[in-house]
């Protein structure tokens, strides 16, 4: 039995978490100050919380509040993070105040209090790749930055290779891709990696970075316009309003099941030969935008009510194709994952049918807009 800190532990990923480490009989405890953004206006103590965890509420960048966290635990997975590539955009200072310097200061007390921590998981994303991994067939193996203005502008969406110019194929993402992060976001979480894994190895602290593809699953906060796209979408079709969806709807991303994010979670903190590296933990398999927001207005039940709404605009920073390449956590820790999509969203679609989420799509569209970040 362990004792084990999870920060952030009341929200979406933390709590799922929380639930799978009681169940294996650690002792758990929680750091989280219930984000409004994400547990509303009131910042109650979510229903779905586990009784068995012991819950501080403090904030990240609280010296005091970390200090008190951290007494008698073995084990920290880090996870609390503000969360939203757009929002980050023109909400700079507070992301990174969050994100990097929340970090920043649970190393730094750890580290000057002499707390003696055995294993350090952080929370990472696939948003700091930028965009995916690409084949040219003229040159092999490319990793295009982003598209250029003009091209999006003509509705071009297609990458194109950085050396010739021809449209690309997009290639299951590796984590030896360079790393482009395109938003404040992605620069606060490759942040987190690069803090964890060098203070790690520093002061001989097993120390793991997880790249969290596109997560869904119940406990999403629906009525947050900065959380996932399945779960915004899911708002938007409860509320009988057509999703919105930009481009051409044919771009590409990684769906993995929250209970699969946990398990790669755990085997990470099992495994030594996890420490000091970083790991993708996605599903391996490309989903357009498009089939995601027609298969949730099917399983919803609302094909006579509201269509996908492709309206061929276009958002700055966004990227086209990026699925992970699992190889190294399949062969290092042993992750496989065990949900498929479509078996999935039945789990996010029972526990929407259970919410009344106000649809906040539009308000955050406005603020994109008012800031210059659509197109």
């Amino acid at each position: 039995m362990k004792s084990i800190l999870v920060t952030g532990g009341a929200g979406f990923i933390g709590s799922h978490l929380v639930d799978e480490l009681i169940r294996r009989g650690n002792q758990v405890r929680i750091l989280d100050n219930l984000d409004p953004q994400v547990h509303g206006p009131e910042q109650n103590k979510p229903d779905y919380l586990n009784k068995d965890a012991e819950f501080i509420r403090g904030d990240i960048l609280s010296r005091d509040a970390l200090e008190q966290a951290l007494k008698g635990i073995d084990i920290v997975y880090h996870c609390a993070a503000m969360v939203g590539v757009g929002q980050s955009m023109y909400k700079i200072y507070q992301y990174t105040r969050t994100n990097s310097l929340g970090g920043a200061l649970l190393l730094d007390v750890i580290i000057s209090k002499r707390f003696p921590i055995e294993k350090l998981l952080v929370a990472s994303s696939m948003s700091i790749y930028g965009e995916g991994k690409y084949v040219c067939d003229s040159c092999g193996p490319v990793f295009p930055r982003l598209r250029l203005l003009d091209q999006l502008q003509q509705n071009d969406w297609e990458m194109k290779c950085p050396r010739c110019g021809q449209e690309v194929k997009p290639l299951p993402t590796d984590e030896l891709k360079p790393l482009y992060p395109n938003s404040v976001y992605a620069i606060t979480k490759r942040d987190h990696e690069e803090m964890f894994l060098s203070v790690g190895e520093a002061y001989r602290i097993p120390s793991v970075a997880l790249r969290f593809f596109n997560a869904y699953g119940p406990r999403q906060a629906l009525s947050n316009p900065y959380t996932g796209v399945c779960a915004i979408f899911a708002s938007r079709i409860l509320n009988s309003q057509n999703p919105v969806i930009f481009e051409d709807g044919l771009q590409t991303r990684d769906f993995i099941h929250v209970k699969d994010i946990v398990q790669g979670l755990i085997l990470c903190q099992e495994k030594p030969e996890a420490d000091y590296h970083c790991f993708n933990l996605g599903s391996g398999r490309a989903l357009s935008i498009k089939q995601i927001a027609e298969l949730l207005i099917k399983k919803l039940g609302r094909e006579e009510h509201v269509l996908p709404e492709i309206v061929g605009k276009f958002r700055a920073g966004d990227i086209r194709h990026c699925f992970a390449d699992i190889t190294r956590a399949s062969s290092v820790i042993g992750f496989k994952p065990s949900i498929s999509f479509e078996d999935g969203l039945n789990d996010l679609i029972a526990w929407a049918a259970h919410q009344s989420p106000p649809d906040t799509f539009q308000q955050a569209y406005e603020e994109l807009r008012h800031h210059g970040l659509t197109y």
